[in-house]
């Protein structure tokens, strides 16, 4: 009998597939620059490594997390350009975080000539909990503005001035949302796109010395 996936071992397991994955060199990844192609060779291979051990549901593409019942998504991303793209669902997301966790997997590429093979060294591995998966300078800009004492109208400015993708209705129905629940500080860099663009430079920095962004490698 596998044993159920928990949270535990899927940062556990991720630590120690990071870690062997960096050592294996891969005549497939020779010569490949699409970053996609490297991250989908990657999470296959992962989700592969996983269901030799485990139970779980995996997500897809409708679910929006590649493990649904744990509520994590798997990202895999260049450390020449650690960014993804994830689906838009609403403006809160910038303010209260994407609804799930996120683990990242930074790697190095490389090419060997002599052997004709591509290497992924596994820099960082980063689980992101879902309460900081929000945009950091939207959070610290609402949690300033409240600790100055601002009210509605200042919130909604500030929306404004951000530019989030709502309405003024669906704005004045945010500002009452944080006058009443402020939020936690996020680490990621959201851009408004028709895809949330995520950029991961300071979880990177921040990992292993803020609450809720661990360094897994």
């Amino acid at each position: 009998m596998k044993q159920l996936l928990t949270l535990d071992a899927l940062k556990r397991e991720a630590h120690t597939f990071a870690c062997v994955e960096s050592a294996h060199h891969e005549p497939a990844l020779y010569g490949v620059t699409d970053g996609k192609a490297v991250g989908t060779y990657f999470e296959h291979k992962f989700r592969a490594y996983l269901r030799e051990r485990y139970d779980f549901e995996e997500g897809n593409s409708a679910s929006g997390a590649d493990f649904p019942q744990l509520e994590v998504d798997m990202k895999v991303t260049s450390i020449r350009q650690p960014q993804s793209s994830c689906p838009y669902r609403s403006a809160r997301q910038k303010i209260y975080g994407l609804g799930y966790s996120l683990l990242v997997f930074i790697y190095e590429k490389t090419d060997d000539l002599s052997s004709a093979t591509g290497n992924l060294n596994i820099l960082r591995a980063i689980f992101v909990g879902r309460e900081q998966t929000a945009d950091f300078q939207t959070t610290t800009g609402l949690r300033r503005i409240l600790e100055n004492g601002g009210n509605k109208d200042d919130v909604m400015a500030f929306i404004e001035e951000r530019r989030l993708p709502v309405d003024e209705v669906e704005a004045a129905a945010l500002a009452d949302e944080i006058l009443a629940n402020p939020p936690e500080i996020g680490y990621l860099t959201i851009s408004n796109a028709l895809q949330w663009r995520l950029q991961y430079s300071r979880v990177i920095e921040k990992a292993g010395s803020v609450s809720g962004v661990e360094r897994l490698v």
